[in-house]
């Protein structure tokens, strides 16, 4: 389920949860992975089966063990920061779902959330998910995997539709409220891009401090390969802002499944 690299485990380094977008290879997760040990950090790897999408109670339940993990130890009481990438933002939704549902059970991790980014969320209707399906799982046949998911989300609306609208409302009303930053393009068929700007704003209203940085054009979970400065100097500047320790040499990492 999770991969933890780290040499080891001391509990006064930062973690970071890495929530890895559906289908990512080792190569590209690796280059994230580098990144944030190259800042002293540990990287925990959540990874998200497109069962979790399609059939959302296993997705929570699949948040619920993701949650346990990071309240037992070692991770019990560790500094957190959170990187979401695309379904990665649906699969830390559940974790949100569960913290919403008993808050003061929860508190002690809420409050170790340091901050959070988001990089191509999902955003908009059942069809900009259908389309993320279409394009993820079999490129070629887009067009029938949109269509066959748009059926089922209709078929299943109580068992999908319903649990979607419902993340999407927990989402809006997270109870992490420490400083985010967003990730995003307008040519990304996958997210409404003037949605993606009205959540950001209710998060202003809320008091969340938020960050964004939004290209013309650039490719769905891929703005790190796309544009590297643009990208690397926006998350150094959000980081500062953190005041997260500096830049420590790189580590040699060791993977542990969790």
């Amino acid at each position: 389920m999770t991969l933890l690299f780290a040499d080891t485990i001391p509990e006064d380094r930062p973690l970071l949860v890495f929530f890895s977008w559906l289908g990512a290879q080792p190569g590209p997760v690796a280059k994230y992975r580098d990144l944030y040990l190259q800042k002293g950090m540990d990287v925990l790897l959540v990874q998200s089966s497109v069962m979790h999408f399609l059939w959302p109670r296993w997705g929570v339940e699949y948040g619920l063990e993701v949650l346990k993990i990071l309240e037992e130890p070692p991770f019990a009481g560790r500094t957190v920061l959170i990187h979401a990438t695309s379904i990665g933002g649906y699969t830390f939704s559940q974790v949100l779902t569960h913290i919403t549902e008993d808050p003061e059970r929860h508190a002690a991790l809420s409050q170790r959330v340091k901050g959070h980014i988001y990089d191509s969320l999902v955003v908009g209707t059942l069809e900009h998910m259908a389309v993320g399906l279409g394009k993820t799982l079999i490129p070629w046949l887009e067009g029938l995997i949109k269509n066959t998911a748009l059926l089922y989300f209709w078929l299943f609306k109580s068992q999908t539709a319903d649990i979607y609208k419902h993340s999407i409302q927990v989402f809006h009303s997270t109870p992490i409220t420490t400083p985010a930053l967003f990730f995003y393009c307008e040519n990304d068929a996958l997210c409404d891009p003037l949605m993606m700007e009205k959540i950001m704003e209710l998060w202003r209203r809320r008091g969340v401090a938020v960050q964004s940085r939004k290209w013309k054009e650039s490719i769905h979970a891929a703005h790190m390969r796309c544009h590297p400065e643009d990208y690397l100097s926006a998350l150094e500047r959000f980081l500062g802002s953190l005041h997260k320790s500096p830049i420590k040499p790189k580590m040699t990492d060791a993977q542990v499944h969790i």
